[in-house]
């Protein structure tokens, strides 16, 4: 594609932080609208990342209720709010959530690096509106539920990866794409289990999406929330890596992986003519101080001299 043709595309979309302005949102609004499917965008033909189309934003625009009604669909809470929309306790949603009946939409982790986890706070409305859900807001939980929690059952992390999994492919632009939003979930050490060959693996990962940001590199608030990315439960597992393999296998069909192109044959060069060896010489004494070989020779002719 010429430079020309790129340059009128861009004119047609704008950069993520430019699209934000242009609807009146916070870059946390617009980033969390467009892992939602809310807002459409699409890659850069320039290599420069993803775009909104601008006609995109005059859709937005358009909608009824705009920017209010679309802002409110973004509210998340946590967990001490989220309870309160529920009319029930911190800790009985605490609970809720463990048992994957409402699913948070992120998370992030605090100064005592605990994970919080926030919920869209239209998610939580709706499941306290329905009228199947009122046992479990009213009166004691069924047995089958304590049970699970007793055992430690959490899905909070879990049904976040199949979140933000959801994000990663609706993201996705190609079959080698799509399979390193499925690597992103896995534990390197699985992934080379299914792709030993070098270059392949290498050209996967350059697809395969980093977790959220969560302080710096290698550091704890990072580390945690690179255990919160990678699948642990061995179900998960096994889905992820049937999934990975059928991507795998369009990855390859679709276009291999690039190799290096081999090199020029090495030929042997001949180096520089080395200088002939020096012949050996005595080493020089002190001034004054004679070789021993002219001190026997020297003794010679004095005793032929008496």
């Amino acid at each position: 594609m010429s430079g020309d043709t790129i340059t009128a595309q861009n004119r047609l979309a704008w950069a993520p932080g430019r699209a934000a302005r242009e609807l009146g949102f916070k870059r946390s609004e617009f980033d969390l609208a467009v892992q939602l499917g809310h807002i459409h965008t699409v890659p850069d033909e320039g290599g420069g990342g993803r775009r909104v189309p601008r006609g995109e934003v005059d859709r937005l625009r358009e909608t009824e209720g705009f920017p209010d009604a679309f802002r409110d669909r973004l509210r998340t809470v946590g967990t001490r709010d989220a309870a309160a929309v529920m009319g029930v306790t911190p800790m009985r949603f605490t609970r809720l959530a463990r048992l994957g009946l409402v699913v948070p939409v992120r998370f992030y982790v605090n100064r005592y690096r605990a994970v919080v986890w926030r919920y869209l706070a239209d998610e939580v409305r709706q499941f306290a509106g329905d009228e199947k859900n009122t046992p479990l807001l009213r009166g004691r939980a069924p047995e089958v539920l304590r049970d699970q929690l007793a055992t430690g059952l959490d899905l909070r992390a879990r049904n976040w990866r199949g979140r933000h999994l959801g994000f990663l492919l609706r993201r996705a632009d190609g079959p080698w794409e799509k399979a390193g939003a499925l690597a992103a979930l896995l534990d390197p050490v699985r992934i080379a289990e299914l792709v030993d060959d070098p270059c392949e693996l290498a050209h996967l990962n350059r697809f395969r999406p980093d977790p959220p940001v969560q302080g710096a590199p290698g550091s704890p608030a990072a580390q945690l929330a690179e255990r919160i990315m990678t699948a642990e439960d061995a179900d998960e597992i096994g889905r992820l890596r049937a999934d990975l393999t059928r991507a795998l296998e369009e990855a390859r069909a679709h276009g291999p992986a690039p190799r290096p192109s081999p090199g020029p044959a090495l030929r042997r060069v001949p180096g520089p003519a080395q200088p002939a060896p020096r012949p050996h010489r005595p080493e020089a004494g002190p001034p004054g101080q004679v070789p021993e070989r002219q001190h026997g020779l020297l003794g010679w002719l004095r005793r032929r001299s008496r």
